[in-house]
């Protein structure tokens, strides 16, 4: 065999050789012949072939001793024991002579290249067959690190080789249908990117949990990659909106600090290649990468993604030596790729139960079950079907049983860790990087895991009564009525995007404050003012790392309101300015010290008269600032700012004063400004608000408790409350009417469209907009809307 037909240089591959020398070489060389000259970076190298692989089968008399442990296998013999004997095979084997000098002298070729002796080189794994859309392999193979010397790199070409025969790699071809003798495994051998003195993670073109499409997921942390693909940390995410990489300063739309409480590097001796070191204290706060930093490896995604053609998971590294970032390998995405766009799968928790543990959410699924809390691997055998899997961290060596899980929660890892991928392959709910898991969840405790509730997940103790629906998005009516959305969560806003709403029509600013802030931004703005020892020190802690609070404040709250109005672009996105009563202001941290205590908060200082107080301008000026970095910096100018609890006019210009103020002038950059109508004076001047403000949306909860007198919380009076009085019909009319006739947008935010089809049609023959309601309930009321319009047009 000619050294061509043994090793092949990345510069000389292509897409075309997956068959030669597998999907993850291939796809190194296609990036680099076709890539490189679009600014992308890849570590050069060379693998071996296919060729040589199969002649070192052949050369060592492997083909039938394996095909024998195989048949064996299917008889009935215990797996761990065939996997171990056929890797024993490699282990005793040796390269034929030829192949050995082949490997050697292009490692020597790769060292003159590089002008230094011994190299240190990544050694990685690449079958024939993995990495195509109908069996991703993620991960079943073996990757050593910081190898240097001819013969460590033959000793980890040949364990990459026996790695093809792992317990995980074995059962995974026998699930998948894949003949074992006609996977063939190449040995990419790559320049080391030095990483361990900087940071290293993976990325994908797509939101991973959601499929949505216009976003690149970034996970980082400190040292070599292994830590981010094994799950072993807890790494930082960053998110970027790609529509806008080219046009805004800033399309970051989120981050998020990682615990990464540990790091891998370069070992102190040959025979130790890498080692695991706790981070520091600094590190562990510290973001891995810088803004510009992200939005490079974020664009790099998108050309490989658009090269490609479809989203692709890729892993990244960056040199501590010299400050360059590089790719090191690229593949497609196999999971979001697979699903069908046509339905949507809802779930939806009917009661509430006693959280025990929290963590991030995979997929958006429910599952309850017992569990079985398993330490290391040692313990498989332990694991019964239909149990919840706790555990650590998992890598290939679990996937034998987590197919069988009804759901797997985790101490560590992120979003692109082993466990995320492989239960999103699986399609099995998922939770990682909970902390605590395995030392708060008992065997056979019986539990429920729910996704369903946005970005952080949950496990309640008991079996918890829950909703599975499969929406099929292809029976949607159209309508001339758009039916935009309420949300409050922003980790929630992607699972909704392939409803065709028009929009959202409320997005509650206060919930973003309230659980992903929890401070009162008075007391970041003056945090001398603060007397409670316990919120100075909770504050102290959820602000470290920022450089200052207010930065905190207004950083949190623009990667909320960014989330959301990335969601749905260019639809519009309406943000309503904070809505607290006093006393849910007191109840923040550090609030008591700024709110007064109110008999009636409900008709008290909120919404407008807040804004231009001096007692909470400052705040509402970090709101603002918000607002700003969100159309100005990440450049989401679909984003609608709109006023509640608006009193009188005089107060409208307060508020518009102080809005410009703080740099949000109605129609600079597109600004709309929109008001709430909740208030009975909203009504009757309708259109003198109309005169300020670029639309309305009804708030009928609101609207019908002012106007009827009624508190919509009393039990005793609950059966007068209702949206449909006359009195509030009148209104809202009335209100829909001056709209119309002023060219201004009006809408309802309200959930009653949706259980009563009759106030449904009330909105569409009045002319509304728009109407808002819960994302569950947009089926609903788009039929309601619907069969109202048909109404319309054929009385």
């Amino acid at each position: 065999m000619t050294q061509q037909r043994a090793v092949r240089w990345f510069d000389d591959l292509s897409a075309r050789d997956v068959g030669m020398v597998g999907g993850k070489n291939a796809s190194l060389g296609e990036m680099i012949g076709t890539l490189s000259a679009q600014g992308i970076r890849v570590p050069g190298g060379f693998a071996t072939t296919a060729d040589a692989y199969w002649e070192f089968l052949d050369a060592n008399d492997m083909r039938g001793r394996v095909r024998k442990q195989l048949a064996a296998l299917r008889q009935g013999a215990e797996l761990s024991e065939v996997a171990r004997t056929i890797r024993a095979m490699f282990a005793d084997a040796e390269f034929p002579p030829h192949i050995a000098r082949a490997i050697a002298d292009a490692y020597a070729d790769l060292a003159t290249g590089l002008g230094r002796a011994d190299p240190d080189v990544a050694v990685r794994s690449s079958a024939t067959a993995e990495d195509l859309p109908e069996a991703s392999f993620a991960g079943q193979q073996e990757t050593f690190l910081n190898i240097t010397g001819r013969e460590r790199l033959l000793e980890a070409c040949k364990r990459c080789y026996a790695s093809l025969f792992t317990d995980r790699a074995i059962s995974y071809r026998e699930n998948n249908g894949f003949d074992h003798l006609k996977v063939a495994l190449s040995v990419g051998v790559q320049q080391m990117v030095r990483s361990d003195r900087a940071g290293a993670g993976v990325m994908f073109s797509i939101d991973t949990d959601s499929g949505f499409p216009k976003v690149v997921l970034i996970n980082a942390s400190w040292g070599l990659g292994e830590s981010v693909v094994a799950g072993k940390v807890d790494p930082d995410e960053y998110m970027v909106f790609k529509p806008l990489l080219d046009q805004a300063a800033n399309p970051v739309i989120s981050k998020t600090a990682g615990g990464k409480q540990s790091k891998i590097v370069y070992g102190t001796a040959a025979e130790e290649p890498t080692r695991t070191l706790e981070t520091s204290d600094d590190e562990r706060v510290g973001l891995v990468l810088r803004d510009e930093e992200i939005v490079q490896l974020a664009r790099w995604a998108t050309i490989i993604e658009d090269h490609y053609g479809c989203p692709m998971d890729i892993e990244w590294a960056k040199d501590g030596e010299t400050g360059e970032m590089y790719i090191v390998q690229a593949r497609p995405e196999t999971v979001q790729a697979r699903k069908q766009a046509s339905t949507l799968r809802s779930y939806r928790l009917r009661e509430r139960g006693e959280r025990l543990v929290d963590g991030l959410a995979i997929g958006d699924a429910i599952a309850t079950g017992k569990v079985c809390n398993l330490r290391s691997t040692a313990e498989i055998d332990r694991f019964t079907d239909g149990a919840v899997l706790v555990t650590g961290a998992t890598d290939p060596d679990w996937e034998p049983i987590m197919k069988r899980a009804a759901a797997i929660v985790t101490d560590h890892g992120g979003r692109t860790s082993h466990a995320a991928i492989v239960s999103r392959e699986l399609g099995v709910a998922a939770i990682v990087g909970t902390g605590d898991a395995t030392s708060v969840l008992t065997d056979g405790q019986e539990i429920t895991v729910s996704c369903a509730e946005g970005e952080q997940a949950h496990v309640y103790r008991g079996v918890l009564d829950y909703d599975e629906r499969e929406l099929d998005l292809s029976e949607i009516p159209a309508t001339a009525t758009g039916v935009m959305l309420n949300l409050a969560n922003p980790a929630a806003a992607f699972r909704w995007w392939r409803l065709p709403a028009a929009g959202v029509g409320l997005a509650r600013m206060e919930f973003v404050i309230n659980n992903h802030i929890k401070i009162h931004p008075m007391a970041l703005i003056r945090p001398d003012e603060v007397e409670d020892a316990d919120a100075r020190r909770r504050i102290a802690e959820l602000t470290r790392g920022h450089e200052d609070g207010t930065e905190f404040f207004v950083q949190r709250l623009a990667y909320g309101i960014g989330r959301i109005a990335a969601a749905w672009w260019p639809r519009p996105v309406i943000v309503r300015m904070s809505d607290f009563k006093t006393n849910e202001y007191a109840r923040l941290i550090g609030g008591a010290a700024f709110e007064p205590a109110e008999e009636n908060p409900m008709i008290g200082w909120r919404g407008a008269s807040r804004y231009y107080s001096e007692d909470y301008r400052a705040g509402f000026g970090l709101e603002c600032r918000a607002i700003r970095r969100v159309r100005d910096e990440m450049g989401l100018t679909n984003t609608i700012v709109m006023i509640p609890f608006c009193r009188t006019l005089a107060e409208a210009d307060h508020v518009l004063a102080t809005l410009d103020d703080h740099g949000l002038r109605r129609g600079d950059n597109g600004l709309e400004i929109y008001v709430m109508v909740e208030i009975p004076s909203n009504v009757l001047l309708a259109a003198e608000f109309a005169q300020r403000f670029d639309g309305f949306s009804i708030g009928s909860n609101d609207l019908t408790q002012l106007t009827l007198g009624v508190d919509r919380d009393s039990e005793r009076l609950a059966p007068l409350f209702d949206e449909r009085d006359p009195a509030v019909t009148r209104s809202i009319e009335t209100v829909i009417g001056v709209a119309r006739d002023t060219g201004r947008k009006v809408g309802l935010c309200g959930q009653r469209p949706s259980d009563d089809p009759e106030f449904a049609r009330l909105l569409v023959r009045a002319g509304i907009d728009t109407i808002s309601v819960a994302p569950d309930s947009f089926l609903v009321v788009k039929d309601n809307v619907a069969a109202a319009e048909r109404e319309a047009d054929h009385p």
